[in-house]
């Protein structure tokens, strides 16, 4: 009898039931809804019951590493033992070493590899994964936020592809599997099965449920898709094979759902990030630090060049390559409904809805900051509250948007970087989160690993006055 460490909602509950016997399988529930914890609970059944020895676990680089330190010691049974492995980019002996005792194991534990989707474009990610896999037949191949795969011409679509082939288990988790059109489908489905929607080449698909018409451009002719038909059929291919679950149908979820999305530093963050520790600390040891303000301050360059810029002495604003605004569309992409979106910084501020304006166009989105005129606030809060507008995506600065306003239309709630100050998050928290609210708010936050960004959150989570508790040693464990 399996034991479940953390107790399943009911709505967890009725998912694994449905699904955990099967060889495919899709999870298509919405952000917040444990998904995670369902295929979890899945894998120590499975392999309780003899039928796994293995799992590989395919994610975005925002999500795989959480796999690893968070969700599988917080949900997976204390009857499995686990041996598991995160993957890394870098070739390195301890790694190699690492990777052939999981591959390996004992068969007394339940032996897991956990890959970012962006390894498997690589030879090197491609080989090791298809390599643990021939050591271990009766494995369990997820991928997580499978819209990754959609795109069946890339390469590391064909390569995942191959890998389920080789697994005896295969899921797919994704809370919006069609982010473009239907032909989204395609790829996931071939991943779980090819038959599983009785069409093993995508252009007998793509006849079967799209509408396309011959182009010509110049001396190049193309087929062009104008439109969708058969979709009530393609709709019940789908329910036999997978699961949907909605917030708004969760009745047994918690009223607020707290989620991280990771974001990796690139080299040329890196470099900066080291460059102002070491001046901050430079500073400090000399006893020019000596005010609140001073070490905030430090604390607020360090965070800039996490969000991607840094502002320089004579004023101007330095752009730093970085991940975040890809991570924040990925995570975006996986919502559904009205977004609000926290931004501290007006150079964020002004990117997010650039971005957003070409992506989803420009009436999907308003901002909300110090430079909004005063007689145009309550226009712009309306019109994210009209459930008929087109207005889309809230993004503001929680200093200006945080207070007063009731933006109850938003059932998501993305903090693109966090304020140290704790009324401040509390405040901006619930302005979706109010009279007027009649369904779960999810909160996601995007955080870089090993920077300022995980030690506010656990501030913020300790409810530390942090302006109180910065001085002296405290500033100290703050910049190293």
């Amino acid at each position: 009898m399996y034991k479940f460490k953390t107790e399943p909602y009911e709505h967890q509950k009725v998912a694994l039931e449905k699904s955990w016997q099967r060889s495919f399988y899709a999870l298509f529930m919405e952000m917040g809804t444990g998904k995670t914890k369902v295929t979890i609970d899945t894998m120590g059944m499975l392999f309780q019951q003899g039928e796994i020895e293995a799992a590989l676990i395919i994610a975005p680089k925002g999500v795989y590493a959480n796999w690893h330190s968070k969700e599988i010691p917080q949900h997976m049974s204390e009857d499995v033992k686990v041996d598991s492995l995160l993957w890394e980019p870098k070739t390195t002996q301890k790694f190699q070493k690492r990777l052939i005792q999981v591959a390996r194991g004992s068969k007394d534990s339940l032996r897991i590899l956990i890959m970012n989707v962006e390894a498997l474009s690589t030879k090197r990610g491609n080989q090791v994964a298809q390599d643990f896999l021939k050591l271990n037949a009766d494995s369990f191949v997820v991928v997580d936020e499978s819209t990754t795969i959609k795109n069946r011409q890339a390469q590391r679509t064909k390569n995942i592809i191959a890998l389920g082939k080789q697994a005896r288990y295969k899921r797919i988790l994704t809370g919006s599997p069609v982010t473009k059109n239907p032909m989204d489908l395609f790829s996931q489905c071939a991943f779980l099965n090819k038959g599983m929607l009785n069409y093993d080449s995508y252009y007998a698909f793509q006849g079967r449920y799209a509408v396309v018409q011959q182009r010509k451009f110049g001396a190049r002719s193309f087929q062009q898709i104008t439109g969708y038909r058969n979709l009530e059929e393609l709709n019940c291919k789908l329910e036999k094979h997978s699961h949907r679950v909605l917030k708004e149908d969760c009745l047994d979820l918690p009223d607020k759902i707290y989620m991280q999305r990771q974001v990796a530093l690139t080299e040329e963050q890196t470099k900066a990030y080291k460059q102002m520790q070491e001046f901050a600390l430079a500073m400090l040891d000399q006893g020019e630090l000596s005010t609140t303000q001073s070490v905030l301050t430090q604390i607020m360059r360090l965070q800039e060049i996490t969000c991607g810029h840094l502002r320089t002495d004579d004023g101007e604003i330095q752009p730093l390559a970085s991940h975040r605004m890809t991570e924040m569309l990925e995570v975006i992409s996986e919502m559904i409904g009205k977004v609000i979106i926290w931004a501290s910084y007006v150079y964020d501020i002004e990117q997010i809805q650039q971005i957003l304006a070409e992506k989803f166009g420009e009436d999907s989105v308003v901002t909300f900051y110090g430079a909004t005129p005063q007689e145009e606030r309550d226009r712009i809060v309306e019109q994210f509250q009209d459930k008929e507008s087109p207005v889309r995506f809230f993004v503001a600065n929680p200093k200006t948007g945080g207070y007063g306003l009731t933006l109850t239309a938003a059932t998501n709630v993305l903090y693109y970087n966090n304020s140290y100050d704790l009324e401040i998050r509390l405040q901006s928290e619930d302005r979706a989160h109010r009279i007027g609210q009649d369904h779960h708010v999810l909160y996601v936050d995007l955080v870089s690993p090993r920077t300022v960004d995980e030690k506010i959150i656990k501030a913020l989570k300790g409810k530390i006055d942090i302006a109180q508790q910065v001085l002296g040693e405290e500033a100290r464990s703050w910049l190293v």
